[in-house]
This record gives C-alpha cells, sequence and structure tokens, in this order.
C-alpha cells in the first residue's frame, strides 16, 4: 500500500526500530496504551506485546481497512478508531484512564499532536513519539538553548524528555 502525501504517511520499515520504539517506556503506570496514525501496523505488531490494551486512531480509511484485515483479533471498532487524532475527544476514547501515547507522528501535525497532549497530561503520563529531528531538538532543547522556544517550555511544563532512537531516513518508506 502506498504512502498518500495528503496524510505527511513515512511507513517505518525497519522492525527491529519499531521493537526498540515499543520497549522504549515503562507500562506499569498505564492501563492501556493509544497509538496515533499506525499505518501499516508496523510498530502496532510490537505494542501489542506489551501486554497493556492497544487503542489506534488511524485517519486513513484504506489503512484502517488494511489493519482490520492484517491484525483481526485485535482491529474491531472499538480498538482501531477512523479519525482525525486531533479532533477526536481523548477523554471519552481512553475513559479517562491513564494511557501511554505512542506513535510516528507525521511532521505536519507533530507540533498540535504535542500540544493535544499537554492539554490532556493528566490521561498521558508516558508518551513516546517519533519525530523530525528539528522537531526533537525543539522539543528537548534547555532553556536559553538556541532550539528552544514555546513548544519546548510548553512540553517540559509537564514531562522530562529523551532521546531514545535516532532513526535514519532511510528507515522508512517513502524516505522523508
Amino acid at each position: 500500500m502506498k504512502a498518500k502525501k495528503s496524510y505527511g504517511q513515512h511507513f517505518l520499515a525497519q522492525p527491529m526500530v519499531a521493537q526498540q520504539i515499543a520497549e522504549a517506556f515503562a507500562v506499569e503506570d498505564v492501563d492501556q496504551i493509544l497509538e496515533v496514525g499506525p499505518g501499516q501496523g508496523m510498530l502496532t505488531q510490537y505494542l501489542l506485546k506489551r501486554g497493556k490494551p492497544l487503542m489506534a486512531v488511524e485517519a486513513d480509511r484504506d489503512m484502517v481497512a488494511y489493519l482490520m484485515n492484517t491484525f483481526p483479533g485485535w482491529a474491531t471498532a472499538e480498538s482501531l478508531v477512523q479519525g482525525d487524532f486531533l479532533k477526536v475527544n481523548v477523554g471519552t476514547l481512553t475513559q479517562n484512564r491513564p494511557t501511554a501515547l505512542v506513535g510516528n507522528f507525521p511532521y505536519n501535525i507533530s507540533s498540535q499532536i504535542l500540544v493535544k497532549l499537554v492539554d490532556n497530561y493528566q490521561l498521558f503520563p508516558r508518551m513516546v513519539g517519533m519525530f523530525q529531528k528539528e522537531l526533537a531538538e525543539r522539543v528537548l532543547s534547555p532553556p536559553g538553548s538556541k532550539a528552544y522556544g514555546a513548544i519546548s517550555a510548553l512540553v517540559q511544563i509537564y514531562y522530562r524528555g529523551k532521546t531514545v532512537i535516532h532513526v535514519k531516513p532511510g528507515s522508512f518508506s517513502p524516505p522523508p
């Protein structure tokens, strides 16, 4: 299935990278995991092994159909929501339970996802996101540094960030 530019899709194509991302956070303090934009399910397959219920929000109808065929035991209308994460009521979706937010976030909406995360920080004690390098540097930069800005300050009020893994453009299809 081809990536669609309109969704900013760049599918992770390296299983080892997906596994590292899925294992990069503690799950003891969450009741469930919410994946944003599962695409073809590369990360999904490893998140399902984390021992917590997994939900996902996918905007692309074709990807939802693909995921339902690929993961028939998991992908149901309750666990896989077709829609725009930025418009989904996360309180309703998560039933206001502590949830880890995970995803390979499209560059064009990454900062908006971070704002939504912060707006709902009480629901999301954990987040592992794959961002383009420039945004990751801004989010993690310390006060006073050249890259520090509004998104840095906003995220750092509620979260401590760290780089888990550097992923090369060739690890995606198509490469960013």
